[in-house]
């Protein structure tokens, strides 16, 4: 179980986020959305919201596969680790050494410790990417080499900054093939997806299971409608972006980094993957370390990746420690999947973040609550009620703590154009539900499913 969560906090704290979740992928026009948390040795959160095939109304299930993108990276790290463990290949050899088309050349001097590190200043995607919008198809092995033989390909010095390169990573798959007389492909599948038994991960595209992938969407940036884009195999990028899977699976796979798991790999391994080697941007950002990204959320330090595939914005975070990883799946290549990973890590946190509260009936308050300017959420967290705004792209920003006084509520936190000092004043029908509240700020709210619209709003008679 989390540091400082015990059984109740954590179920409460999940009953919330699902609602948040299903809130949200409505209210930031979402066609789909997955989301799943691991704890401790299992699953203890699943779901999904909204579609995962627009055109024909298909409901998105758990079930459903996304092509998670650069998740990939972790998985190529992973395999890179196990033949550094088996003694087939060392951090410090040189590409060329195992890749003998790139002897002679810039990138052929990369270690394999930088390309893992993106530290090699090898370019991100070529000249010409344009397979990311599908104008073209992902580049095969024969055009893989051709751009790491290019002398325009080495954009900086090895170890000058960070410089993700989705290039450098096809690299590395190439020197698992060398070193393992295997494609990069069957490796990955059977070194570590079949190891752990999961039947919702894969390495590419597979056209067998076409049926099972959520379909993926543009963008409402520059158009008033999301269109579908299709799936594409990534080819020789696989390593950098091919994998697909689900949330419960993913954050299954990530559950064999934590320490003391040695399914996959030593601990020893795990934790030189899982030490931050550079800063990504800022200095008090995100930092990088050998195929695993290292980012702070409040005072914890989590590590994972995120993937943005055409169509898919994915994202995981893990805390060893605490013995917990959070995946969320988005189908569209806007979708706020970060956004939702943070707020289930920050409702959790908010919940466990004091003394469990000893108040009972609470639930009777809980509920999203509507008036003209918008909605509100009463959830109860670690055994006390919160005032949330569900729009808030942090749901634990500056969260009103509530005090209960007979049928009303009082604020007893938050910012002082708030309502602090004031109360909610309930009110309940003969079955004991909410009909009404009467707001801290004087307002009228009626719970969400109650509340309607008129065609026009215009001043009572």
């Amino acid at each position: 179980m989390p540091e400082a969560l015990d059984a109740a906090t954590l179920r409460e704290a999940l009953a919330y986020y699902d609602r948040w979740l299903a809130f949200n992928q409505r209210y930031q026009r979402v066609p789909g959305v997955q989301a799943a948390l691991y704890v401790d040795d299992g699953v203890a959160f699943g779901a999904a919201y909204g579609l995962a095939d627009v055109e024909n109304a298909v409901p998105l299930t758990e079930q459903h596969l996304f092509r998670i993108a650069s998740h990939s990276k972790t998985f190529t790290a992973t395999a890179i680790f196990q033949l550094v463990e088996q003694g087939r290949v060392r951090l410090d050899d040189t590409a060329a050494q195992h890749v003998t088309e790139l002897v002679g050349t810039p990138l052929g001097e990369r270690t394999v410790r930088e390309l893992l590190a993106h530290a090699g200043g090898i370019t991100r995607d070529s000249a010409d990417a344009d397979w990311w919008q599908l104008w073209t198809l992902f580049p095969d092995r024969s055009q893989l080499l051709a751009v790491l033989r290019d002398s325009g390909s080495a954009v900086l010095p090895e170890n000058d900054r960070f410089k993700y390169s989705n290039i450098g990573y096809g690299l590395l798959g190439l020197i698992i093939e060398a070193a393992t007389g295997t494609s990069y492909n069957a490796f990955v599948q059977t070194g570590i997806v079949d190891k752990l038994g999961l039947t919702g991960l894969g390495p590419e595209l597979d056209p067998n299971r076409l049926g099972e992938y959520a379909g993926g969407y543009s963008a409402l940036s520059y158009a008033d409608v999301r269109v579908p884009i299709d799936h594409v195999d990534t080819r020789a990028l696989a390593a950098a972006t091919g994998f697909f899977g689900n949330a419960r699976d993913l954050v299954s796979y990530f559950s064999a980094h934590f320490p003391g798991d040695e399914r996959l790999l030593s601990d020893r391994s795990k934790r030189e993957m899982q030490h931050p080697l550079w800063t990504t941007g800022e200095a008090d950002g995100p930092r990088y370390g050998l195929g695993l990204q290292v980012t702070k959320i409040g005072d914890r330090e989590y590590f994972g990746h995120a993937g943005g595939y055409p169509g898919h914005i994915t994202k995981t975070f893990t805390d060893g420690e605490r013995r917990l990883a959070i995946s969320v799946l988005t189908n569209a290549i806007d979708g706020p999947a970060t956004q939702l990973a943070e707020g289930g890590l920050k409702l959790i946190d908010l919940a466990g973040s004091k003394e469990r509260g000893e108040a009972t009936g609470l639930d009777r308050f809980a509920g999203r609550y509507a008036s003209l300017w918008g909605v509100t959420d009463f959830a109860v967290l670690g055994g006390r009620l919160y005032v949330i705004d569900p729009t808030n792209a942090d749901p634990a920003a500056e969260p009103q703590t509530l005090e209960v006084d007979g049928d009303k509520l009082r604020v007893t936190s938050g910012s002082g154009y708030g309502a602090y000092g004031e109360a909610y004043a309930f009110t309940f029908g003969p079955d004991g539900a909410v009909e009404s509240i009467r707001g801290s700020s004087g307002l009228s709210m009626q719970p969400v499913e109650k509340f309607a619209l008129p065609d026009r709003v215009t001043v009572a008679q």
